[in-house]
Formats: C-alpha cells, sequence, structure tokens
C-alpha cells in the first residue's frame, strides 16, 4: 500500500517528483569481463586489448596528473614558460585519456575510473608530495614518457599481430606521436646552454680539437 500524505502538508502531491536516493544493486559488467559488441573482432581479441589499454589508460592519467602537478609547484626564472607548456601537455594528456577510455568500452570492456585503482596500477614511480627543482620534475616526465612509448610500441603491435587494427591506430596516431612530441618540447629545457652570453670557450675548444 503507498503511504498517504497528509494533505495540508509541504510534500502533498510531489512523490512522483521526488529523487528516489540511496539505490544499490549489483554490477551489471563486472571488471575484467567482456560484454561483447558487434565490431567484428574475437572476444578474447577484445579482452587482449582492454587489459592492454587499462595499463595505458592507468599510466596516461599518472602523467596527466604529474603535468598538472608540477604545473602548480614549478619555480624558478623559467617558472612562466614551464607553467604554460606542464599545463598544456595535461590538457592534451587529458584528452588521451578520454580516448583510450571510449576505446575500452567499444570494446565491450570497462575501463578504469577512481583514483585508487589508477594508483594499484600504474607503474610510473610515485612522486613525493612536496615541491621538487625544475630539472627534478623534467626528469620526472621523461621518466613516464619512457614508460608509456615502451609499453604503447609493444602493444601496438600486439593489436596490430591480433588484427585490431582501431587499438593499433590510437596507441600509434594518438599515444605515441603525442608522447614523442611531449617529450621533444620536454626535453629541451634541460639542455645546457648559457642563459645570455654565448660560451666561448667551447668554441675554442673545439677549434683546437679539430
Amino acid at each position: 500500500m503507498a503511504k498517504k500524505t497528509n494533505p495540508g502538508s509541504p510534500q502533498s502531491g510531489t512523490e512522483r517528483a521526488r529523487p528516489i536516493l540511496h539505490q544499490h544493486s549489483r554490477e551489471i559488467q563486472p571488471f575484467g569481463k567482456i560484454a561483447k559488441l558487434s565490431i567484428a573482432l574475437d572476444e578474447n581479441v577484445c579482452a587482449a586489448s582492454v587489459e592492454n589499454l587499462n595499463q595505458i589508460l592507468a599510466d596516461t592519467i599518472t602523467l596527466r596528473d604529474l603535468y598538472k602537478k608540477h604545473h602548480w609547484q614549478v619555480a624558478g626564472h623559467t617558472f612562466y614558460q614551464l607553467h604554460l607548456l606542464f599545463d598544456k601537455h595535461y590538457e592534451e594528456q587529458d584528452e588521451l585519456v578520454d580516448t583510450i577510455a571510449e576505446r575500452i568500452q567499444l570494446l565491450g570492456g570497462v575501463s578504469l575510473a577512481m583514483a585508487a585503482d589508477i594508483a594499484e596500477t600504474t607503474i610510473i614511480p610515485r612522486p613525493p608530495r612536496g615541491r621538487e627543482e625544475v630539472p627534478v620534475q623534467i626528469s620526472r616526465l621523461l621518466e613516464a614518457h619512457e614508460i608509456l612509448l615502451k609499453e604503447a610500441r609493444t602493444m601496438a603491435k600486439q593489436a596490430s599481430e591480433a588484427g585490431d587494427d582501431g587499438t593499433n591506430d590510437l596507441l600509434v596516431s594518438d599515444i605515441i606521436r603525442t608522447n614523442e612530441l611531449q617529450v621533444w618540447f620536454v626535453s629541451e629545457h634541460l639542455v645546457d646552454v648559457p642563459l645570455v652570453r654565448a660560451d666561448a670557450s667551447a668554441k675554442t675548444k673545439a677549434a683546437s680539437a679539430d
């Protein structure tokens, strides 16, 4: 029997308009299981790609957040340039996160999402909570990029051999090319060149060596 409401109360006549809160149910798809879609790929191929992409996803989210950490905490005479560059790279990594997660879902898998799950899965070393000097920040970023690139190349080859061209294309066209370009932009900040005056002694040494 439906619960009766006092006609004179403020909630009278609002039963159907009120949100139904505190709902609980079983998962409709457990993590690690494939809900196969009609994409002309074998379920085993989808499962292998989903597993690989979830690893790439965890590491991409970690790299993305590492860029945001350094964006907030960077210091020194290159503050302005790096503050902007780190945030630009953060945005580009954030786009990759969405692209990877959507690929996982369309393969019939379940993408990782929550911070605790990402922390358990990523293989990128965790930085300290405090601020670090710029060279250390950049070194951490380059190490993370290299980890991502190594696994992306391996996984792209696996996807290609399995006939999963969509995953292969994502890994090569999006993950690898974006990370390679970001490595270039970041690496140039570690080149030891004079800031104001050319190093004449280096030119003299080079001439004498010839």
